[in-house]
């Protein structure tokens, strides 16, 4: 590891087992399961975790997550229970949309394709 270098970003969870089931199905995580309020995440370009938690709460931070086929991953999202909260649009360098995961995070996907 480095210093100074994010290396681990936690997300919140209502239920664990449908947040896995979200993400497993949707981006091809795995998990480590730490008793029944925390898991981990694998795979996902960086590691991670899930806190169980009684309510959401938000802040200014998106986490973006990156996708080749950007229509797939949006495919996926609906698929497996995700809300799309805002539509693909575009920018200088590529494009994306965001969406709200079983638990109420907001995440985005974007691609350069």
């Amino acid at each position: 590891m480095k210093n100074n270098k994010i290396n681990f970003i936690e997300l919140q969870a209502l239920d664990l087992n449908e947040v896995k089931k979200f993400y497993g199905n949707t981006f091809g995580w795995t998990f480590t399961d730490y008793g029944d309020q925390y898991c981990d995440f694998h795979q996902a370009g960086i590691d991670g975790g899930f806190a169980k938690v009684e309510k959401i709460s938000t802040g200014g931070t998106l986490v973006v997550l990156y996708h080749d086929d950007l229509s797939h991953a949006l495919e996926n999202v609906q698929k497996n229970g995700g809300k799309i909260s805002k539509e693909v649009f575009s920018f200088p360098g590529g494009s994306r949309f965001e969406f709200i995961d079983p638990s109420g995070n907001k995440l985005a996907v974007w691609t350069d394709k």
